[in-house]
C-alpha cells in the first residue's frame, strides 16, 4: 500500500475519534428537546436545577453569570416558553424553530441572534456517483446579557465536547455570553477546515485517476460530478457566513466586549482561508471535469481512427472476392491456372501495405 493510502487511513480514523457528549435528551430531566442548562457564575460551573426557571433566577440573582440553555431540534410548542422567558424576538423563534436558514447575524435589542451552517464529512471507502460527502446541520444562537439559548438542527454538530473546552479555561467563559457565541463560531470555522481538507484527498484522488495513463476510460464523470455537487453543498455553508462574521468582528455590539471583537477577528481569518480554499477546489473540478471530457474524446478519435483503419484494410480483399464473385464466363484470368494464387497475393500484397501505412502514421 503507497504512503498515500496510509496517511489518507489515518487522517480518515482521525476523524472518527469524537468525544462523548455526556448532555444527552435521555438523560436530561429537563424536556426532550433540552440538552443541558447551566448556570456559570464568574467562568464556573454551578450546581444544576430542576428547571430553567429556576436557573435563570439563579443567574439574575448573582452577578457576573449567565445561563447556557441548549436544545435539540424543539418543535414551535416546545419553544413557546423558552422565547417568553427570555424575551425572545418571534421572527428569530421562527427561523429557530424552522432550519434551512441561511448564516446570518441580527440584532434584536439587547438578544444577538445568529445562524451557523454545521458540517461534517461523511467516510467512504472509495468514492461513487451516489457518495454522499458532506453532511450539513445547523446552530442557532440566542445571546442576551445573561443567557445564552442554542438551538441545534441535525445529525451531528454536538456542542458537548465544546461545552467541556470552555469549563476547563474559566477565564475565557467568565467573559460571558459572547464567550460563548466566538467558541461555537470558532468551533464551526474549524470543523469547515477539517471538511475541506478531506474533501481535498477526495479531489486528489480523482485527479490523479483522470491524469493516470488510460485515465479516460477507468474514471468516471458521474463521480467528478458528484463530488462537485457535495463541494457546491460545502460552500454554500461557508461562503455566506463570511458577512455576518466580518460584521460580528467589527461592529460594536451591547452583548460582545470589545475584547472579544479580537476573537472574532481571528475566526473571520480563518473562514476567509476556508473560502479561499473552496474556491480553489470548484475551479479545479472544472479543470478536472473539462480534461476527463477531452481525454475521452480523444480516446473515441483514436478508436474511430482504428475502426477507419481496419475497414480500409478489410475493404481490399472485399472488393476484389466481389468482383471475383460475379458470374461472367469471360473474365480476366478466370481459367488460368495461376489466376487464384495470383488474386491471393494482390489481396495480401495490398493489405500489408495499408497495414503498414496506417501503422506508420499512428492509426494503428
Amino acid at each position: 500500500m503507497s504512503m498515500v493510502g496510509n496517511l489518507r487511513k489515518v487522517a480518515r480514523f482521525a476523524r472518527r475519534i469524537r468525544r462523548v457528549d455526556l448532555s444527552h435528551p435521555a438523560r436530561s430531566p429537563l424536556g426532550s428537546t433540552v440538552v443541558n442548562c447551566v448556570i456559570y457564575r464568574e467562568g464556573v460551573r454551578q450546581p444544576g436545577t430542576d428547571s430553567v426557571d429556576e436557573a435563570v433566577r439563579q443567574a439574575r440573582k448573582h452577578r457576573h453569570g449567565f445561563v447556557w440553555l441548549g436544545l435539540h431540534e424543539p418543535t414551535a410548542e416546545e419553544f413557546v416558553g423558552v422565547a417568553e422567558l427570555f424575551g425572545l424576538h418571534p421572527l428569530a423563534v421562527e427561523d429557530a424553530v424552522h432550519a434551512h436558514q441561511r448564516p446570518k447575524v441580527e440584532q434584536y435589542g439587547e438578544v444577538l441572534f445568529a445562524v451557523f451552517k454545521t458540517v461534517t464529512y461523511v467516510e467512504h471507502d472509495r468514492l461513487t456517483a451516489t457518495s454522499e460527502v458532506v453532511d450539513t446541520g445547523e446552530i442557532m444562537v440566542f445571546t442576551g446579557p445573561d443567557f445564552v439559548v442554542t438551538v441545534r438542527h441535525g445529525r451531528h454538530g454536538s456542542l458537548g465536547p465544546l461545552r467541556e473546552d470552555l469549563e476547563a479555561d474559566p477565564g475565557q467563559l467568565a467573559k460571558g455570553p459572547a464567550a460563548v457565541l466566538h467558541a461555537i463560531a470558532d468551533h464551526v470555522v474549524d470543523d469547515y477546515l477539517t471538511v475541506a481538507d478531506a474533501v481535498q484527498n477526495d479531489i486528489d484522488q480523482v485527479e490523479s485517476e483522470v491524469f493516470t495513463p488510460h485515465g479516460s476510460r477507468s474514471a468516471d464523470a458521474g463521480r467528478i460530478y458528484q463530488l462537485k455537487r457535495e463541494l457546491l453543498e460545502l460552500k454554500r455553508a461557508v461562503v455566506p457566513l463570511a458577512r455576518p462574521m466580518g460584521r460580528l468582528a467589527t461592529e460594536p455590539r451591547p452583548t460582545i466586549a470589545p475584547e472579544i471583537q479580537a476573537y472574532f477577528r481571528d475566526v473571520a481569518d480563518h473562514l476567509a482561508r476556508v473560502t479561499e480554499q473552496i474556491t480553489a477546489f470548484d475551479a479545479l473540478l472544472d479543470s478536472i471535469l473539462q480534461a476527463h471530457l477531452a481525454q475521452v474524446t480523444v480516446a473515441q478519435n483514436e478508436d474511430m481512427r482504428k475502426i477507419t483503419a481496419w475497414a480500409s484494410i478489410i475493404a481490399v480483399p472485399t472488393m476484389v472476392c466481389g468482383v471475383y464473385g460475379m458470374n461472367f464466363d469471360h473474365m480476366p484470368e478466370l481459367h488460368w491456372r495461376y489466376g487464384y494464387p495470383l488474386a491471393l497475393g494482390v489481396i495480401a500484397a495490398a493489405c500489408y501495405f495499408l497495414h503498414r501505412g496506417f501503422k506508420r502514421n499512428g492509426w494503428l
